[in-house]
């Protein structure tokens, strides 16, 4: 059974903020319901001793300060919604109307606008083996239509597993897509660029200077992206390609072949994480952009970007009546040698 504690966190403006603690069979996980953020993960390494695997900040000033105005947001850990990833021009077309969300990205809103699920406090109740946080996204919230009732359940449902569950439905036809934006680091320090990292994938979406998807998805084969095999993060990101010139690195949505999303592997720690996803898509980034270039990597389950604007790729209409369901999980091992893809 999952072991639950709640204590207070900080204050943002009037609001108590409060962390909650999940610990079973030597994970442990602290979660705010501010942003709803996964604020660490402690896991052991291959010679038992435990250690924090994802990046987060010690106080609740470093997240609502990364939250203001002008800030460069990186979004440690937090629940991203309306719209993860980017929507170009910050426009889309839904049952023949116009919607404008904020554009925060250059000329591209992401996501979810300079205020989405992120920067929200969310109501946290207990669930079995975990926690169960709520949002009300009222209509017309950050330019998105229909009042939007979001539930996100993390769980530690089995040893060594963390399992996260997203639940949505709305009152009026809208747009979603939602994902957690945990940085991952495996030896807990350091850069990422030596671990081995394999996306379960063939194709990717090459992007223009915005970020934004360009027609068809292409083959990884014979690129940098090919991670069918694992190969070290850092291995080709200084390699003379354009796609990753515009990113400064990995900041792309793979095509997923199937559930199991991708494996990491550390090699000083021995520390191991698969991930399986019901999503079509994973962004993987490679923390291009943080203060600490490559101090952790992002693996982001999700549908595709700008995908309001593009009919070929997947869906992400919700429509009274619907439920959108996502369940992700992260399996934390050891192992001596680097996975097999």
């Amino acid at each position: 059974m999952t072991a639950f504690t709640r204590e207070l966190f900080g204050r943002a403006g009037d609001t108590d903020v409060h962390r909650y603690t999940l610990t079973r069979d030597g994970l442990t996980v602290r979660v705010l319901d501010y942003g709803a953020v996964l604020q660490s993960l402690e896991t052991p390494d291959r010679a038992g001793r435990p250690g924090n695997v994802v990046l987060g900040y010690p106080d609740l000033d470093g997240y609502v300060g990364n939250n203001r105005p002008g800030a460069a947001r990186v979004f440690l850990g937090a629940v991203i919604g309306r719209y993860a990833n980017r929507i170009a021009g910050g426009t889309f077309t839904l049952d023949g109307v116009l919607h404008r969300v904020p554009l925060n990205n250059g000329k591209n809103s992401l996501h979810g606008g300079p205020a989405g699920f992120d920067t929200r406090m969310w109501s946290a109740a207990e669930a079995d083996d975990g926690l169960r946080l709520t949002l009300v996204s009222p209509e017309g919230d950050q330019g998105y239509p229909g009042r939007l009732t979001t539930e996100v359940t993390y769980r530690l449902d089995a040893p060594g597993r963390l399992s996260i569950t997203y639940r949505a439905t709305t009152d009026a036809p809208t747009v979603v897509n939602l994902t957690n934006h945990t940085y991952w680091n495996l030896a807990g320090a350091g850069d990422v660029h030596a671990h081995r990292l394999a996306i379960n994938a063939s194709r990717f979406c090459p992007t223009d200077e915005n970020q934004i998807p360009l027609g068809d998805p292409v083959p990884v084969e014979g690129t940098p992206f090919d991670f069918r095999t694992p190969a070290r993060i850092g291995a080709r990101l200084g390699a003379p390609d354009p796609q990753l010139a515009i990113g400064h690195g990995y900041d792309h949505n793979w095509i997923l072949d199937g559930p199991r999303a991708a494996r990491a592997w550390d090699p000083e720690s021995g520390r191991l994480l698969t991930m399986h996803t019901t999503e079509p898509g994973l962004q993987f980034y490679s923390g291009n952009h943080l203060p600490h270039r490559g101090a952790g990597f992002a693996l982001e389950a999700q549908h595709f970007p700008d995908a309001p604007n593009r009919p070929d790729f997947p869906s992400t209409v919700l429509r009274p009546g619907e439920v959108y369901h996502q369940e992700t999980t992260f399996d934390l091992t050891t192992a001596d040698e680097p996975p097999v893809a």
